[in-house]
């Protein structure tokens, strides 16, 4: 990544952090401020991790619980010229679990809501899935470079997404570099390694299972269009997330890279399926999270 990128990357990454400080109205009752204020839409990323933040903010933070699945639902268009309420109801609160529920509202109508479970740690049985065999994070191109470089020869590729040459908060490195010859054939399979380019405190554990559900929803509808899109250009494509789940299994670590490995299994109707799974660099599954989206063609 070049100087000019991280930059602008490490800046959306502290904008990110300050974005999960809500703003306290009344007792449960928070406001956010949005990214980029202006006529477009809200990420649905955004609106994910500050609604668990809030859920997060009435939980005892000497309890010893932590979000472990959280079940979310999309159900209007949010404007990013517009602050967002966020309504937290406590719907249980016990020794081992707690239960919290969320609605996201913009001009008095809700646009999302969130069900929480928080859980406190506990000694089990262990079994997981082992991280795919991928290359490592060195020895990948960052996305932005590869995106740059192909903007620089003037390749104009239908299939890339538009938001492919902006900055984000995480720096990314695609299994199936921008531009190559793999990255356009059709697939059902988008790996993807991440890190965070603000600095995080590794204690507060809820500000990281914050920050791990807005990176969740980065680019993810977008792999249900993966099998199809020799023949259908992203340009021709209406895509929006419905519903979205995460299963979190241990703390992730921002600061160093997690593998965000995506797959669609199923699309038809005008919507599509996908799944993810976070890996951390030794190897160790730390979350699953899956999401159906709309998926609606819009030419001929």
């Amino acid at each position: 990544m070049n100087v000019e990128d991280e930059a602008a990357g490490r800046a959306r990454a502290e904008r990110l952090l300050e974005l999960l400080q809500l703003e306290p109205v009344e007792q449960d009752l928070f406001l956010g401020h949005n990214e980029t204020p202006g006529p477009f839409r809200l990420f649905g990323g955004q609106v994910l991790s500050q609604s668990l933040r809030a859920a997060g903010l009435t939980i005892d933070a000497a309890s010893g619980l932590r979000p472990h699945s959280l079940h979310g639902y999309f159900m209007r268009e949010g404007v990013a010229a517009r602050r967002v309420l966020y309504e937290v109801e406590r719907i249980r609160d016990g020794r081992s679990f707690s239960t919290r529920r969320v609605v996201a509202i913009q001009n008095g109508e809700a646009i999302f809501n969130l069900d929480v479970s928080f859980h406190v740690d506990e000694a089990g049985m262990e079994h997981a899935d082992p991280i795919p065999n991928v290359p490592r994070p060195d020895a990948l191109k960052d996305d932005l470079d590869s995106v740059r470089r192909l903007v620089e020869a003037g390749v104009n590729d239908p299939r890339l997404s538009s938001f492919a040459g902006r900055a984000r908060p995480f720096s990314m490195r695609s299994v199936f570099e921008p531009g190559s010859s793999q990255w356009g054939l059709n697939r059902n399979w988008s790996p993807v390694w991440i890190r965070f380019l603000g600095a995080v405190d590794k204690s507060d554990h809820a500000l990281s299972r914050s920050l791990l559900a807005y990176a969740s929803d980065m680019g993810f509808v977008g792999t249900a269009a993966l099998p199809h899109q020799q023949d259908i250009p992203r340009s021709g494509l209406q895509m929006a997330s419905l519903d979205h789940a995460i299963w979190i299994h241990r703390d992730p670590d921002l600061s160093d890279w997690l593998l965000y490995h995506r797959t669609t299994t199923w699309a038809d109707a005008a919507r599509g399926l996908c799944h993810a799974q976070f890996f951390n660099v030794g190897g160790e599954l730390v979350a699953s999270v899956t999401q159906e989206g709309l998926l609606r063609r819009t030419v001929g």
